[in-house]
């Protein structure tokens, strides 16, 4: 979680802790990773926008209580999952803007939706899910949590009798702790997942809790009497002789809706540290027999940096403890934000804390030499920064850190090629940039999506697809990367709507059968060879006045090479033989073309926007 639209304001972080505060030396320890990770192709899943299997449980007005903006006084209504994005719903008030109004919109997405879509993900050939946090909170995102041992109750087939059953516990005693319906739902959804060979990782948010947090309560209602309230990093208590309420606390980034868990020499608080990890072992094997595999295969953990590397030490001892083929991914990204300086993560990544990282500064990287115009790199600078990336961190790691391209912390993919040039996660929402472009793509910009796409589903890496980029969704960063997910089943209304009323196209939304068939193809391609998987990275060819990419993917038994043509025109490209292996006939995986050395070089005819993958 990086942006957090509170207030109607955009507070973005850039964070003291640094890389000279922990171990900067490369240790002598062998860094393994869990060799699942190396073949994952992940897909991330924001649950309240993905699909809604279950109208049934769809939140009330009830269940906004304790989330930004704080309003249970106007009208509210489900939103309608297939409506123009931008448009004043009826029951909103004219008098508020789009900002104020989407951070009470809810859609209804839910754990059920996910279950009836699993046919979707398994045809897309995906075999990992990233899910966006799933415990209880009142937001539409779900990183303020009040509990990290039950599943969001409007997740589930029946919220009022899980709020009953949680009513029965006595949070802190985990011998108390029952199984609420969402909760078993959603270990039926990890079975369903494991029995179709798809792996399930979850959002850990370690570092802070949501004001409906059940020890922050206690907190707030018993002051300095609550036993939880060394907890939290308490500023000031309330005087109750005052007629105001002088309580104050950290929060996240100063957002109160988001207090801190309270550190000291050993990481989180003793207390705090032990709930986390009674949690953790609840969603790591549910029956508490020893055997992990009805449990989730990992964790993703939120705001990494911002938790002590002491505490990350000790959790990497409970997970592998309890799965040692665990995944463990850090968000570990702005060093500087306003300085544009992300982090190198080698710290959190030599064998004693994190598997991986999401890895930002690959992705970067990428859309600096494929997206931009001005500020594009020449494919041969483009390479040089791959390479530094790699030797920052562990070979091990090199193979499973998470390769995205886009978030639900960034504007998406689509929406990056239509608005070049600006730094990574800089300036794109039309709050922050008037000139942010709201459009759907055009061929020529989806062309480069497919371009990008092939790129990041062979490169060195698990690649990450943010849920609706194969379906050609478009859109700015949060809140509008969080957009209800295309269907092709479903009619959805064109977006002509602009939140600021300034003139735009009348978009058409449709699922993009063209593009999904594209990701498909890639994604089952990768699953089907090992080397592209588990395979060695080598650079063969840079050109930087054709502008022309070339790698190859090998290992004992198969090599691939993947010819990227960045130009905006149709061209020649030839490859000398030496480079070839001494093996005269290849065939793109993507279009069946076949091609033949020539004497000393393989001459290939590749199209504008276009890459093979030759085999």
């Amino acid at each position: 979680m990086r942006n957090v639209l509170i207030f109607g304001v955009m507070i973005l972080g850039c964070y003291s802790l640094s890389a000279c505060e922990m171990r900067t030396q490369s240790t002598t320890k062998t860094v393994s990773v869990p060799a699942w990770a190396k073949q994952a192709v992940w897909y991330q899943i924001f649950p309240e926008r993905f699909n809604n299997g279950d109208p049934s449980n769809d939140p009330q007005l009830e269940d906004l209580r304790g989330s930004w903006p704080h309003d249970l006084e106007r009208p509210y209504q489900v939103s309608r999952w297939t409506g123009d994005w931008y448009a004043r719903l009826p029951w909103e008030d004219p008098s508020k803007d789009f900002y104020y109004h989407v951070q009470r919109r809810r859609y209804g997405g839910d754990l059920q939706g996910v279950l009836d879509k699993l046919d979707y993900l398994g045809g897309l050939g995906i075999n990992a899910i990233y899910f966006n946090p799933l415990f209880e909170s009142p937001s539409l995102h779900k990183y303020d949590g009040a509990f990290f041992h039950h599943i969001d109750d409007n997740f589930g087939p029946n919220p009022r009798r899980d709020r009953e059953i949680a009513a029965t516990e006595s949070f802190h005693n985990p011998k108390t702790w029952k199984w609420t319906t969402a909760d078993s739902l959603f270990l039926k959804l990890i079975a369903e997942c494991h029995r179709r060979g798809i792996k399930v990782v979850i959002d850990g948010v370690f570092n802070h809790v949501g004001l409906n947090f059940w020890a922050f309560k206690d907190v707030m209602q018993n002051q300095q009497r609550s036993p939880f309230a060394h907890w939290f990093t308490i500023k000031s208590w309330d005087d109750h002789n005052s007629s105001q309420n002088e309580f104050d606390y950290e929060g996240w980034n100063g957002v109160k809706e988001l207090p801190e868990l309270r550190e000291d020499g050993n990481g989180l608080v003793a207390e705090a540290r032990d709930y986390i990890f009674h949690s953790v072992r609840r969603w790591m094997d549910p029956d508490g027999d020893g055997d992990p595999s009805d449990g989730i295969d990992g964790w993703r953990l939120d705001v990494a940096e911002k938790v002590s590397p002491a505490f990350w030490r000790l959790f990497r001892e409970q997970v592998k403890s309890i799965n040692p083929e665990a995944y463990i991914v850090g968000e570990v990204w702005w060093e500087d934000w306003r300085s544009n300086k992300m982090y190198n993560a080698r710290p959190w990544l030599e064998g004693d804390m994190f598997d991986a990282v999401m890895n930002y500064r690959w992705a970067k990287e990428v859309i600096h030499y494929f997206v931009d115009h001005k500020n594009q790199i020449s494919a041969t600078e483009f390479d040089r920064r791959l390479k530094q990336l790699r030797d920052d961190y562990p070979a091990e790691v090199n193979y499973c850190l998470m390769n995205l391209l886009d978030s639900h912390d960034t504007d998406r993919l689509a929406s990056q090629i239509i608005n070049p040039d600006d730094d990574y996660d800089h300036r794109d929402t039309p709050k922050e940039n008037p000139r942010y472009e709201l459009r759907k793509p055009n061929a020529n910009e989806i062309q480069i999506q497919k371009l990008l796409a092939l790129f990041q589903i062979t490169c060195l890496g698990a690649p990450m697809i943010y849920y609706g980029d194969e379906a050609g969704m478009w859109g700015a960063d949060d809140p509008d990367c969080r957009k209800p997910m295309l269907w092709p089943e479903l009619s959805y209304d064109p977006e002509v709507t602009h939140p600021f009323n300034h003139a735009r196209p009348a978009d058409e939304n449709r699922f993009n059968t063209d593009l999904f068939n594209h990701y498909k193809k890639l994604v089952h391609i990768r699953r089907q060879h090992p080397a592209l998987q588990v395979g060695q990275f080598e650079t063969l060819l840079t050109d930087d006045q054709k502008d022309v990419f070339i790698f190859k993917r090998s290992d004992a038994n198969e090599t691939l090479i993947i010819a990227l043509n960045n130009s905006n025109h149709s061209q020649p490209i030839f490859l000398p033989a030496d480079k070839l292996d001494s093996k005269p006939n290849w065939s793109d995986a993507l279009t069946q073309r076949s091609f033949q050395v020539d004497g000393s070089y393989l001459k290939l005819d590749v199209p504008a926007k276009t890459g093979f993958v030759l085999l």
